[in-house]
């Protein structure tokens, strides 16, 4: 297989992993809420696989992770919800930096913006691990596109996980903290 048609093959699997995925956030919401409050019910062990299936999947797509903690926040426990999160924020973010580089975007955008790459890769090669960690954990930005620039960027792999990790894991320890001392203030755990 050239690397042509293994890049055609990959951008059609990213596609259509990402329109399902879309099509199921914005108009099947409550199918996940109700799937995942199922699972659940009958095992944690099959709410938390699910959770992290979905937690990884969900790079591919720029859909945030937010929206699945504040799902994660009803059904687990504050400790192990943040385990898993973790494990998807590492699995997701490994995924998109290699998936970058497996599709060829870098000669896609060197063609077209040499100077803009080049800016960008400088950049993360100097500061790299601050702006990760930045750009991870401020919630207005979505963390998959630093991930995607960083595997373009060819990122020391080390430097990047650790950044995701701390910006990432930072936010979402937050947002998990807050959220169980909300339920925990409603009476609801």
């Amino acid at each position: 297989m050239t690397h042509r048609t293994l890049r055609q093959v990959l951008i059609v699997i990213w596609v259509a992993v990402a329109a399902a995925t879309i099509f199921i956030f914005l108009f099947q919401r409550d199918l996940i809420d109700e799937v995942l409050q199922d699972t659940a019910g009958t095992s944690l062990v099959a709410a938390a696989t699910l959770y992290v299936v979905f937690a990884c999947l969900r790079g591919f797509t720029l859909i945030p992770l937010t929206s699945l903690v504040l799902v994660g926040i009803v059904v687990f426990p504050p400790g192990l919800l943040f385990g898993l999160t973790l494990a998807g924020i590492v699995v997701s973010s490994l995924l998109v930096y290699y998936f970058s580089g497996a599709l060829h975007i870098e000669e896609i955008l060197k063609s077209k913006h040499a100077r803009i790459l080049d800016r960008v890769r400088n950049l993360l090669d100097r500061h790299g691990f601050l702006i990760i960690v930045a750009w991870s954990f401020f919630p207005l930005t979505p963390t998959d596109l630093i991930c995607y620039l960083s595997g373009v960027a060819r990122i020391n792999i080390w430097v990047y996980l650790a950044g995701v990790i701390v910006g990432k894991g930072g936010i979402c320890a937050l947002y998990i903290y807050f959220g169980d001392v909300m339920l925990r203030g409603l009476g609801l755990r």
